[in-house]
């Protein structure tokens, strides 16, 4: 479906596997949804937006660390699987 490098497809599996990981760092899930064709925009200190196929989901970047929290990890892969986006 999309032209994606090898660690873009392995972000997006981690992304669907059940018990949800804490490992994803948070950029390689903003690097997967550029390589999907969409954009990331900065908000407010550490708030994000990233858009794909005409829609967005808010996020926040994690800090101190640099992996996504769990509800964010099933919060994107629920935008994704509405976007009909698998892996």
């Amino acid at each position: 479906m999309f032209n994606m490098k090898a660690k873009h497809r392995k972000t997006l599996a981690v992304i669907f596997v059940k018990p949800t990981m804490a490992n994803i760092k948070f950029s390689d899930i903003e690097s997967l949804v550029v390589a999907l064709g969409g954009k990331i925009r900065e908000g407010d200190g550490s708030r994000v937006v990233l858009e794909l196929s005409g829609t967005r989901e808010y996020a926040h970047r994690p800090h101190p660390g640099k992996e996504a929290k769990k509800y964010m990890i099933e919060k994107i892969r629920e935008w994704l699987t509405g976007l009909e986006v698998k892996p």
